[in-house]
């Protein structure tokens, strides 16, 4: 199976620069097709795909205004026109779930580009790359077998450090997993994701909610005071609002430099919160995964849906919902386990573990279920037990 890893590097100052000006011409090349496409359908009702916009931008290089456009690699432009228009593709294929592709904006966009897969050599303590030398990393990348080469070799930067990610293929881990007949409910394992606990599995095991730690309480307030203090700061250097009501400013953001310094010190409190919330699920998951079960089934959320709730989008983007059944699915399939996902209608909660009778009015607030059988269990429990039994 294909298989992402990501290393951090140790850029030197020069590469840092290079660096940053291969994100800022990606950005920038990005948002040339966007814009292009836009302007190309109000007059034509047609759309420009990736070679059309490549070869202006080739033309685009030749004059002195965008020279710049040079210094670095040519597949940074090639590959951040490509993305683009992917997802365009992927819009005029299902205009339901996927939006237009939008303009990537300086300072909230994280800055990434491509480096070219065929020029990408692994050698001691680093790599080297297209236009970028030999760069330091913090681990030695994974050795490939002779003719291969290393996938989707991207470098991006989180706010504080710079890594390098790429795709490897690795093979299954060949498991002597739990698969005893006699035994139905030892090899599967049923997971019940909500809000007040992160999952609830059908051994019982309960894994926390890590919002509610003292360490992300902490952050969160922390992070609530400096976006007060900038937005105190934003409303001094308000001089008017314009006719679409937005602020103009006595003088420009980028010359505010405490402002720039409380952007900057939000954006480490972010990224540490990030950080916090996906190792405690990569925690999770591989505690599940390492029980070895024959199969695992999970319920299958509306997760978007949810998110139109207000009074409980806040929560649920905290939990990574989608990102714990992502990091379930594909630690599945490496460690050769089964993954189910139940049928999004499949009412796991409302159906009594013990005699299979629905609960037709139960309620979200009945954190107990109580079934006419006598049965009394927890909410929770009681979805995963029923979730390990689910047969697709």
């Amino acid at each position: 199976m294909l298989l992402a890893k990501k290393i951090r590097l140790k850029p030197t100052a020069e590469q840092e620069i290079q660096f940053r000006k291969s994100a800022g011409t990606a950005r920038f090349a990005g948002n040339y097709f966007v814009r292009r496409n836009e302007e190309h359908y109000k007059e034509h009702k047609k759309f420009l795909f990736d070679g059309d916009i490549r070869k202006e931008l080739t033309q685009l290089k030749k004059q002195e205004e965008f020279k710049w456009l040079q210094e670095v690699s040519a597949n940074v432009v090639k590959q951040a026109v490509k993305d683009k228009c992917n997802g365009l593709q992927r819009f005029l294929a299902d205009k339901v779930n996927h939006g237009f592709p939008t303009i990537s904006k300086k300072g909230k966009t994280a800055p990434s580009f491509y480096v070219n897969y065929e020029s990408l050599k692994r050698v001691r303590h680093g790599f080297i790359g297209e236009k970028l030398g030999y760069v330091l990393t913090a681990e030695p990348l994974s050795k490939l077998a002779n003719g291969e080469k290393y996938k989707n070799p991207r470098i991006t930067f989180d706010g504080k450090f710079w890594f390098l990610s790429v795709v490897i293929e690795v093979p299954t881990i060949q498991q002597d997993l739990t698969d005893n007949i006699a035994n139905p409910s030892a090899r599967r394992v049923g997971i019940d994701v909500g809000i007040k606990e992160l999952a609830v599995t059908s051994d019982g095991v309960v894994y926390s909610n890590i919002n509610h730690s003292k360490e992300v309480k902490r952050l969160k307030k922390a992070l609530k005071r400096e976006q007060r203090s900038a937005a105190r700061m934003l409303e001094k250097n308000t001089e008017s609002k314009d006719n679409n009501g937005k602020p103009k400013y006595k003088k420009p953001l980028h010359e505010c430099k405490n402002f720039q310094k409380s952007k900057k010190k939000q954006g480490r409190i972010h990224r540490r919160l990030t950080n916090i919330r996906t190792n405690h699920l990569h925690q999770a998951t591989a505690e599940i995964v390492k029980t070895k079960p024959f199969r695992i089934v999970m319920e299958n959320l509306n997760i978007k849906g949810m998110l139109k709730n207000k009074h409980l989008a806040k929560a649920i983007s905290e939990q990574k919902l989608y990102e714990f059944r992502r990091q379930i699915q594909y630690k599945c399939q490496l460690n050769g386990i089964e993954f189910v996902l139940a049928d999004r209608f499949y009412p796991s909660s409302k159906i009594c573990s013990k005699c299979g009778t629905k609960k037709a009015n139960l309620k979200l607030n009945d954190r107990v279920f109580r079934c006419d059988c006598g049965h009394t269990q927890d909410r929770d429990l009681n979805a995963a037990l029923n979730l390990a039994k689910y047969l697709a």
